[in-house]
């Protein structure tokens, strides 16, 4: 009965700690989707909220990071309950890491609109990378809810399409900065901002990887493990 009762201890220890790590991922959506907003309209006093909202994010990284390693200590946990826990503290790196990318976006905007302004459309520049950054990111999140491994195969996959926007979208910005040295400062300030959304991508990536960490017990970082999954019949 003892050990019944641990483990039952144990799952609800657990369970707290998914909740505010989604609690956490929440804010971190938040952040991006209010500093993308600041990047589209120029809204300074908003990119400013943005970035210190960047403290909470902060503190709840260190404190789950202490609660984890409080629960390793505690429960000892062994086999699947050590890797979800493992998988856990490496989930809330990359939700922290997309709160700074979040941060660079909002300080580009203000940055932007310091100068006077952009002589290049610099949001519709990133709209489409924002965009599916964006719904990664979200359905990462779900996906560590629910460990839905298929669903993080599927998101793992999409990255590929992310890194393919921003090399076009470097591109591009490379062709305006050639043809109009006037365009430079823009230019790179929204070069800095797609390469913060590509790597905010980059991060929902390393989530979906967690997932499937969790549940399949398989270490697919560095590996083309989502292709070959997908192409498998059935």
């Amino acid at each position: 009965m003892p050990g019944v009762h641990s483990s039952k201890q144990y799952d609800l220890d657990l369970e707290a700690i998914r909740s505010k790590v989604l609690l956490m991922g929440g804010l971190v959506e938040s952040q991006f989707h209010d500093a993308m907003t600041c990047f589209r309209t120029g809204d300074a006093e908003r990119a400013e909220q943005v970035i210190k909202a960047d403290e909470n994010v902060n503190k709840l990284e260190v404190s789950l990071d202490d609660t984890c390693s409080h629960l390793i200590v505690r429960r000892q946990p062994a086999a699947n309950d050590l890797r979800t826990v493992m998988a856990t503290i490496k989930v809330i790196t990359d939700l922290e890491r997309i709160g700074d990318e979040a941060t660079k976006i909002a300080r580009a905007a203000k940055t932007i609109q310091e100068r006077g302004g952009s002589n290049i459309n610099h949001y519709e520049t990133v709209r489409v990378i924002a965009s599916n950054a964006g719904d990664m990111l979200h359905d990462a999140l779900d996906a560590f809810a629910r460990l839905d491994e298929k669903h993080a195969t599927r998101l793992i996959a999409q990255d590929q399409l992310i890194d393919h926007e921003f090399r076009s979208i470097m591109r591009n910005l490379i062709t305006f900065m050639m043809e109009d040295p006037r365009t430079i400062s823009a230019a790179l300030d929204t070069l800095w901002v797609a390469k913060a959304i590509e790597r905010i991508g980059d991060h929902a990536k390393n989530i979906a990887e967690y997932v499937i960490f969790v549940v399949e017990g398989k270490d697919i970082r560095h590996t083309d493990y989502a292709t070959a999954k997908l192409d498998q019949p059935g």
